[in-house]
């Protein structure tokens, strides 16, 4: 029986408990990339407040990957002696760190980045502030080398992990898709083609890390969108991973064209709205061998042991550590009140108007 505070290994990383820290964009970055000191406080705070696994905010593996400002750049060499800093004050609390790597596609503007964004095509959808520009076979094959350097750096600069962002409508997801995917090549049409940037993106992040080193994806279940990805295909791309040798998949949902069942819920005041991607993790576990980590809206101490215990190896959360970097502390000595996370979604306001997400109701 899985229990909350007990240690686990994910591909030799042993964590010191299955709480995990999702990851959310902070805003605590210059421009370029380059992480600073509060981004570098933030994370030692959350090591020094017990969770099991700390998650970065999604990482740009190269320049018309990216999307709000401020965000964290891996795709340079030029900011590895800082991740060091930023992985060594992780460290120095005995805390575990990953980097998120990702590649934003169609959700992105020319205005930010300079370029036409790229996508698998060149389709307007509700999720695409505009028109992208259809990849073509190089610009493929390019995203999926910058992928596998951005890893190696994560290695280099002494991150515990890395993990893939393949969903919430990014690129991964964008392949995935049949909304946005409406290639006739090898790469669109049946879910194996679908399937293929994705796959063909964890061969070259394994072929640079290695086989010891954990290498995680976070996966939508579901797109919530009519026409989008469904959780038979969603079952299917995490059974191909999982052959393939994938460390472990966190089961998200949504796009920010999904309305009420986007990513980020709010007004989660009772435990019976908690856990809502439960659901899409149950199918995928019953089909995985490896660890299925939990996301969305848990807030309550018995909400999070049950799923633990009954369901899934870990559970991850992402507002309630803004407000409470210690909340893992907090439950272990026995205080296990609910998370003082509101659900609000204000702690974002901060980052985009000041340089920095936090809780603005604490």
């Amino acid at each position: 029986m899985r229990k909350i505070f007990e240690e686990s290994t994910i591909n030799r990383m042993t964590l010191k408990n299955r709480l995990i820290r999702s990851a959310t964009w902070e805003g605590m970055c210059e421009e370029a990339g380059r992480p600073t000191a509060r981004l570098i406080d933030c994370y030692r705070d959350l090591a020094r407040g017990g969770v099991g696994l700390i998650i970065t905010g999604y990482a740009f593996v190269s320049e018309e990957g990216r999307q709000l400002p401020c965000t964290l750049g891996a795709h340079s060499g030029q900011f590895v002696n800082d991740l060091k800093r930023l992985t060594g004050a992780v460290h120095a609390e005995e805390g575990k760190i990953c980097l998120q790597l990702v590649h934003v596609g169609g959700q992105t503007k020319a205005k930010d980045i300079g370029r036409a964004p790229l996508a698998p095509s060149a389709v307007m959808t509700k999720q695409f502030p505009q028109v992208p520009v259809e990849m073509s076979f190089a610009e493929i094959q390019r995203v999926i080398k910058a992928f596998g350097e951005a890893a190696g750096r994560a290695r280099e600069s002494g991150f515990d992990a890395v993990q893939l962002h393949g969903a919430h409508g990014y690129l991964i997801n964008q392949f995935l898709s049949p909304l946005t995917n409406l290639r006739t090549d090898e790469y669109g049409g049946s879910i194996d083609n679908r399937c293929r940037f994705m796959i063909e993106v964890y061969w070259r992040v394994r072929e640079v890390v290695g086989r010891d080193y954990p290498v995680l994806i976070k996966l939508n279940g579901a797109d919530h969108l009519v026409g989008g990805l469904d959780l038979e295909d969603a079952v299917y791309a995490a059974e191909l991973l999982d052959q393939e040798g994938i460390d472990a998949i966190e089961i998200s949902g949504g796009t920010p064209a999904s309305g009420a069942m986007a990513p980020i819920r709010n007004k989660i005041d009772s435990p019976t709205l908690e856990g809502y991607n439960l659901p899409l993790c149950r199918e995928i576990k019953a089909a995985v061998s490896c660890p299925v980590i939990a996301v969305g809206g848990f807030r309550s101490f018995p909400v999070v042991e049950r799923a633990i215990r009954d369901e899934v190896d870990y559970v991850a959360m992402a507002r309630p550590f803004i407000r409470e970097p210690d909340l893992a502390l907090r439950w272990r000595s026995g205080n296990c009140t609910a998370a003082f996370c509101i659900s609000c979604s204000k702690c974002f306001m901060p980052g985009l108007k000041e340089g920095g997400i936090y809780c603005v109701v604490k």
